[in-house]
């Protein structure tokens, strides 16, 4: 059976549970309930596991803070003999325009702590990755409150539609490949 590992990127805490920062998580639990998953604590993070179509899905949300990403990552790559192109990295982007959806297969860590210790920890930038826009509407010298900040109401408002298109990619990765996932998916 094919195995990917799907993670998403957020620190724990009650205090970042609804912040920008966080959607990576957010987006691994509108998955989970959608598909009836519970995510059990383990080793360095939080796991559910979905099998799709002979697929099995490995849910991950990170418990190392999202500065320390990569370490969770190896960890269950290697425990789980997942191959670096079956994984999908799931994070914010303040380079996108709220809720606009960019896949990868490689590429730079665009100033993103989380992923440049990904990049360190796999020692390469080849991975698949999702970036969900967050946009960039801060005043100079206020990024981190703004990354760490809630979502306002108008974004809330438009969350939920924005969460039903993105956990649609998590099948369409493992089942139908990146490629076609990056066709059907980027820019929607």
């Amino acid at each position: 059976m094919k195995k990917f590992l799907i993670a998403g990127l957020g620190n724990i805490g009650a205090e970042y549970d609804e912040t920008r920062h966080n959607i990576g998580f957010k987006i691994l639990d509108a998955y989970a309930a959608k598909h009836e998953l519970t995510f059990e604590t383990a080793k360095l993070g939080s796991i559910a596991t979905h099998k799709v179509k002979g697929r099995t899905l490995i849910l991950l949300k990170p418990s190392t803070y999202m500065n320390l990403s990569g370490k969770a990552i190896r960890y269950w790559m290697e425990k789980e003999k997942i191959a670096v192109e079956n994984i999908l990295v799931i994070t914010d982007d303040l380079n996108l325009p709220f809720g606009s959806i960019r896949l990868k297969g490689k590429g730079s860590d665009g100033g993103h702590n989380g992923l440049k210790d990904i990049q360190a920890q796999l020692q390469t930038t080849n991975y698949p990755r999702f970036r969900f826009g967050i946009s960039d509407t801060f005043k100079k010298g206020q990024q981190i409150d703004y990354v760490l900040g809630k979502w306002s109401t108008e974004e809330n408002d438009q969350l939920k539609e924005r969460l039903e298109k993105s956990i649609e990619i998590i099948p369409s990765f493992a089942l139908s490949g990146l490629n076609n996932t990056m066709n059907t998916f980027n820019g929607k």
